[in-house]
């Protein structure tokens, strides 16, 4: 009897234990109805089994209930936090909770669309917007060559610049110039010169005023450069004065402008240019080149004498865009400079001249002044300088036939260039260039 008593004060401290049902509208009596239970415990009589059991029961609900309060009530917190619901002050009970409320409530499905096969939707399409690039600056515009009305003889004259988009982009801006294909003449050929092009030029390399007609009227070519390879001390030595008769005879032979392309060692270079400066004074030749340790001299004579220069950097934009501000401060003007980024041939780091010469584009038109020049790039002589070019097909039978294969590294070179903003390509394979040509105009859209 004593450990019954005992168990009923521990399960429920406020149950009163009696024979009689206990009521069931009302689950907690008066505590004052404990005390006298707990004290005649001894003198009553001991509780039937029915009676355990109903008080069991009746524990196992209380328990049960408040356990489903306190789960409901959880889940109701977590729903209101989801859906952005306030639960208020309100706490759920058995009987105001109705029980489907113990489960997250699901969303409705939406109903799904018929399915529409990809033809029926390209088809459909009848047009879209382009995005289009706005351009702060335009390339600046350089003219080349001069007529006799402006103190020159060329028959033809060019211009190049004027973009006011990327290469090409003809949808949001304008080419108002085309690129222009240069073919090379030289006053000493070099032995590193490609046996593939000797054999196609033969003896018109020893000759480059004849060599310069014929690749006017046989091959197209909008502009020659006259390389002056063979002033350099150490590859011929030849005087500044046969460098002008030189420069003279092709003026002669052709009526297309000139570039002037000079060599690396300064001090014979920067003598040789300035007196092909000013014998061809009017001329409005194109001297290449001036770079950041040697300018002063050579924009000096195309300032002194009415010509244009080639700032060359060494792939860099930061330095390009310096020597183009140190020759703006001498006064020589932007329409006189054509920048030289330099490069590679494809296959050799274009993939780093290609970003580079990229960028110097995008930031031109994106608003920087000092990198709105138009560019000159050599895909010919630097294809010239790679073995693919000059290996010949018994060495390397998988390569093919090595005149095909040296005017198609060429030209994937070349057009390389083009996408990236070349405005005059330098080229040395006659096919390279005619195919050049055809090229451009193809992405000129005829203009």
């Amino acid at each position: 009897m004593d450990d019954m008593s005992n168990y009923a004060q521990s399960a429920e401290p406020t149950a009163s234990v009696k024979s009689e049902p206990l009521p069931t509208e009302s689950k907690a009596e008066p505590a004052a109805n404990a005390a006298p239970a707990a004290a005649d415990a001894g003198t009553q009589p001991q509780p039937a089994a029915v009676d355990i059991e109903r008080l069991k029961k009746e524990l196992t609900d209380e328990i049960r209930a408040q356990l489903t309060r306190e789960i409901v009530g959880g889940i109701i917190d977590v729903l209101a936090q989801k859906f952005g619901l306030s639960t208020g002050s309100v706490q759920p009970t058995l009987d105001t909770v109705p029980a489907e409320a113990a489960q997250p409530v699901q969303p409705a499905p939406e109903p799904k669309a018929p399915a529409i096969p990809a033809a029926q939707r390209i088809a459909a399409v009848k047009g879209f917007d382009i995005r289009r690039e706005t351009c702060e600056n335009p390339v600046w515009r350089v003219k080349l060559g001069a007529t006799k009305a402006e103190g020159g003889t060329r028959g033809k004259t060019y211009e190049i610049g004027g973009h006011t988009c990327m290469p090409f982009h003809l949808w949001e801006g304008e080419m108002p110039n085309r690129p222009l294909v240069a073919m090379e003449v030289f006053d000493a050929v070099s032995e590193k010169y490609p046996q593939v092009l000797r054999d196609i030029y033969g003896d018109l390399l020893k000759d480059p005023a004849k060599m310069a007609r014929a690749l006017v009227e046989k091959y197209g070519a909008d502009l020659i450069s006259v390389r002056l390879d063979g002033t350099h001390p150490e590859r011929g030595d030849r005087s500044a004065l046969e460098a002008v008769e030189l420069v003279k005879s092709v003026l002669a032979a052709v009526d297309v402008p000139l570039i002037v392309t000079g060599h690396n060692h300064f001090d014979k270079n920067n003598e040789v240019l300035k007196a092909v400066a000013q014998a061809c004074a009017g001329e409005n030749l194109l001297l290449n080149w001036v770079e950041q340790n040697n300018y002063r001299t050579i924009a000096g004579a195309a300032m002194a004498y009415g010509h244009s220069v080639v700032a060359q950097s060494p792939i860099d934009v930061n330095i390009a865009k310096q020597l183009n501000i140190l020759l703006t401060n001498m006064d020589l003007k932007p329409e006189k400079i054509v920048m030289d980024p330099m490069t590679g041939a494809i296959g050799y780091g274009i993939e780093y001249s290609y970003s580079v010469m990229e960028r110097i584009r995008l930031t031109g038109l994106g608003g920087d002044k000092m990198l709105c020049a138009p560019m000159i790039l050599s895909p010919g002589p630097e294809c010239a300088k790679i073995k693919e070019y000059k290996a010949p097909e018994s060495a390397f039978p998988a390569w093919g036939d090595l005149n095909r294969r040296a005017m198609e590294w060429e030209l994937s070179t070349a057009v390389s260039f083009l996408h990236a903003g070349a405005d005059i390509l330098i080229m040395y394979h006659p096919e390279a260039a005619m195919a050049a040509r055809k090229t451009i105009d193809e992405l000129m859209d005829g203009r």
